[in-house]
Order: C-alpha cells, then sequence, then structure tokens
C-alpha cells in the first residue's frame, strides 16, 4: 500500500511569487450568499440601506427580495487576491468594478481571479476578476491592480471567531406572526399539557393572539402543574379527564363535534394522541392518510421548506408516499407557496432496481405527470444535495425545475426524516414548525425539546390552516 500526502490546503495558506506567476493564471472560490453574509456585511460596514436588510421593503422593489452589497462581491475578489492568487504578501493598489446584476440570497457565485498583465520593474500585477453565478451569468466583472509578493511565503490559516445572528429564528417567526396578526385566534384543544413547557407553550400561544385554549387534561394534576411554574389559568376552559388517553379522547371528540378547530399536542407521547385522530370513531379521518410536515427555514437556503414525513409514517409504500405529498402540496399553498418545487429523496439520483426509494421516486413523479398527484412539480430520485443545491445539481448533469430550489422534500421513511430534520435544527440552526395534515383538523405536533419559538410558529400555521379549513374543508 503507497502513502499518500494529505492535502493540507485547507490548513495552509501559499502564495506565488511575482517570478512564478504567468499570463493566464487564474484562481477561484465558490460562495453561496445567504441572509447571514447580508447582515454580517451590514453591521461591519454600517450600512444598512433597506435594499439589503429589510425584507418588506426589498419586496416592493424591482428585485422583489433583498440584495447584497455590490461590495460583498468585491471582498470576495479581495479574498482570492489575499488567499489564492498571488496570495499572502499581496499588496492592493487599485479595483475597478462593474455591477452588472444583482446577487440574492441562494445565488452561488464563482470568484475567479486571472493574470492579465506584469511589470517586472515595479512587480505589479494587472487581474481580470469576475463574479458568476449559477446560471452562468456574470455579475461582477473588474480589474486588480497588485504588488505581487517577492519572498514564498507559508502560513497557517488563522482561525477567526465564530458569530452566529438569528437569521432564520426571530425574524423568520416575527414575519410569521405579522402574516397572521389578522386571523382572529381558533380555539384549540390542548392535549394533557401536564409539564411546564407544554402548558407554558399554550398560554404563550394565546398571548401572542393564535389560540383559544381549551385545556384536556386532569384538573388537579393541572392545576398543581400551574402552581408550581407561577402560571395563571384564570379564564381558561379545563376539560376535566382522568388520564392522558382520556384526554387524547375527549380532544379529538372536542374536534368532531366542532367545538375546537385544531389540536395540540401537550406531555403525552405523539401515539397515543395520533391513535385518537386515526380511530375510525374520532370522525377526524379524511381519504387521506395522515402524516407529518416540519416547516423549517436556515440560515443557508433561501427560503422556508417543508420536510415530511419525520414523525408519522415509519416505511410508507407507494400509495403512502402520495398522500404524504399530496398533504405537503396543501401545506404549501395555505402558507403562500403556489405551485410547490418537490424532491423525491433517495440516496442518489438515478432510478436503481435495488434501491426502492429511487423507485418509489420514479413512480411518484409519474403519477404526477398523469394528474395523480396535483397542485405541484414533481422531481426524483434527488439526493439531497441537488435536491438543495444548484452547484451539486449543475455538476452532476441534472437539468431539473425542482434541483437545487426544492420547496418540499420528501424523505424515503421516518428514520431518515426525523435524522436529517434534528440534523438541521441542531447543527444548522433551522426555526422549525411542526404540524400534522391529513385529518380534518390540524394537529400541532412539536416535541419536548422544541423551543418556544417553534411552537408558537406551529400554532401560526395551524391558525392559518384552521381558517383554510372553514372554506375548504380537507
Amino acid at each position: 500500500m503507497s502513502a499518500h500526502p494529505v492535502d493540507d490546503d485547507l490548513k495552509l495558506l501559499r502564495n506565488r511569487t511575482f517570478d512564478e506567476l504567468e499570463v493566464g493564471d487564474s484562481a477561484d472560490i465558490e460562495r453561496t450568499l445567504t441572509m447571514e453574509d447580508i447582515q454580517l456585511f451590514a453591521v461591519a460596514s454600517g450600512d444598512i440601506n433597506p435594499y439589503h436588510v429589510d425584507r418588506a421593503f426589498a419586496a416592493t422593489t424591482r428585485f422583489h427580495e433583498v440584495i447584497a452589497h455590490g461590495m460583498w462581491g468585491g471582498a470576495l475578489i479581495s479574498a482570492v487576491l489575499g488567499t489564492r492568487l498571488p496570495g499572502p504578501g499581496t499588496v492592493y493598489r487599485s479595483q475597478t468594478l462593474r455591477f452588472r446584476s444583482p446577487v440574492k440570497v441562494g445565488d452561488r457565485l464563482t470568484v475567479r481571479v486571472s493574470v492579465a498583465a506584469k511589470e517586472p520593474a515595479t512587480r505589479n500585477v494587472t487581474l481580470a476578476c469576475t463574479c458568476t453565478n449559477q446560471h452562468g451569468e456574470v455579475v461582477i466583472e473588474g480589474d486588480a491592480e497588485v504588488v505581487a509578493p517577492a519572498e514564498r511565503i507559508e502560513r497557517a490559516r488563522t482561525a477567526l471567531p465564530e458569530i452566529r445572528l438569528d437569521v432564520a429564528g426571530h425574524e423568520g417567526l416575527e414575519r410569521l406572526l405579522a402574516h397572521v396578526a389578522t386571523l382572529e385566534p381558533v380555539r384549540v384543544a390542548v392535549v394533557h399539557p401536564c409539564d411546564e413547557l407544554s402548558l407554558s407553550a399554550a398560554l404563550d400561544a394565546r398571548d401572542a393572539g393564535l389560540i383559544v385554549p381549551v385545556l384536556v387534561a386532569p384538573r388537579a394534576k393541572l392545576e398543581s402543574v400551574a402552581t408550581e411554574a407561577g402560571l395563571d389559568l384564570s379564564g381558561i376552559v379545563v376539560e376535566d379527564v382522568p388520564h392522558s388517553h382520556a384526554a387524547a379522547a375527549r380532544a379529538a371528540e372536542l374536534a368532531k363535534q366542532g367545538g375546537v378547530e385544531a389540536l395540540m399536542k401537550g406531555s403525552l407521547h405523539t401515539d397515543e394522541l395520533m391513535a385518537a385522530v386515526v380511530s375510525s370513531a374520532s370522525g377526524l379521518r379524511t381519504k387521506r392518510r395522515v402524516s407529518h410536515c416540519f416547516v423549517l427555514q436556515t440560515p443557508l437556503y433561501p427560503r422556508p421548506f417543508i420536510l415530511t414525513d419525520a414523525a408519522v409514517n415509519i416505511a410508507p409504500d407507494l400509495e403512502q408516499k402520495a398522500d404524504i405529498v399530496r398533504n405537503a402540496i396543501d401545506l404549501a399553498h395555505v402558507i403562500g407557496v403556489a405551485e410547490p418545487r418537490v424532491a423525491i429523496l433517495a440516496a442518489v439520483e438515478t432510478v436503481t432496481p435495488t434501491m426502492p426509494a429511487t423507485l418509489d421516486a420514479a413512480a411518484l413523479c409519474k403519477m404526477a405527470d398523469r394528474g395523480q398527484i396535483a397542485g405541484g412539480v414533481l422531481d426524483g430520485p434527488l439526493a439531497f444535495d441537488n435536491a438543495v443545491s444548484i452547484a451539486a445539481a449543475r455538476t452532476k448533469g441534472i437539468v431539473s425545475d425542482v434541483a437545487g430550489q426544492a420547496d418540499i422534500l420528501v424523505v424515503p421513511d421516518l428514520e431518515s426524516g426525523n435524522m436529517l430534520a434534528k440534523q438541521l435544527m441542531y447543527m444548522g440552526e433551522a426555526a422549525s414548525a411542526g404540524l400534522v395534515m391529513g385529518a380534518k383538523v390540524p394537529v400541532i405536533l412539536t416535541s419536548r425539546a422544541d423551543s418556544r419559538e417553534s411552537r408558537i410558529a406551529s400554532c401560526a400555521i395551524a391558525l392559518m390552516l384552521a381558517h383554510h379549513y372553514r372554506t375548504s374543508p380537507p
């Protein structure tokens, strides 16, 4: 076995001296613009032009959404000059830039510099600079004049401090609450909220003007939790039941009778609540199979998206997956996506007979072609990277209306979906909301580990659904 040297380009910075440079030499980096990039640049520069930082204002402009500061692209050019070509020791003398097209959140830029001319007497080097987006369009171009280093420099990369901005969380929640502010709150049966977290969430949602809670739980236990947590239950309707199983059954009965327009999970197990919802006696079943949808927003993706099913259906077959897709499309319509792009996920992007998920994906897409699934644009199988990255899809030669810009991600099974959702939330800083579709009323289904913001967002989306169901019942 032969040993191969470890590629330590990510650990070291190396330059190219003036004598080593040749006309035509080039170097590039790739970078996807996130909202966090825009905010960090605004913080550093003080440029808070609403074109860049005010989503509501930007939506009224000819760009229809926030755009990057022009000099953000200029800073990327500087990064290539200072770290790649010529690299450490380079001294900037001048830079010209022409801004040809706006750069929007989610755009992936290839930033390239190429040696155009050299002046041996002064070590001056002129470099052509371009920033090209994922569509092959040059959005920024210009020329840089630098003094190239005379000596070889090799240094370990400096570790920068970690900076975190709340891009998806509070801002996304504030926008969601503003969107539903005109809707009257709906009565929601909160099922067995017998711990501080779930009881507080119900009261928070009430205070936010989203729900009128009906607490379905053992009264004595509920009051004990409220007293210990310092929560006031004055004026709140309590349906006294002996235990959590009875709470789930009574909540479903209230929904069947029209006494509430949504259900909200408290401190009971998901299976216990869902068994009451899907019971033939509940009257809450529709022709669809019920399924769970996460609505997620992460700083590294330009729009909110739906991930399904990561909580209810363990190993869905093709027919069940079709309902999972239909439910997600219905939810996307309610939250304002007129024609959602649906990516059917698998481990690979090719139909492979030995991988059942790829066969299901292909069948679902054909069902959509035949009108059996309507309201969205489907493509699959798509690996996760191809579903969310235009650059990855382009590299693999995938031509698709969905690839790189999916609004809905449909996972093969619950295990993969649950792991993906939690990775996005805990390592990708995704803000989340969760609810069950396919029943006659929305079911707000959150985890015990979910944040207050997640629970409030789930109630806000359930509010939109409940109002939609008044005129278009499922």
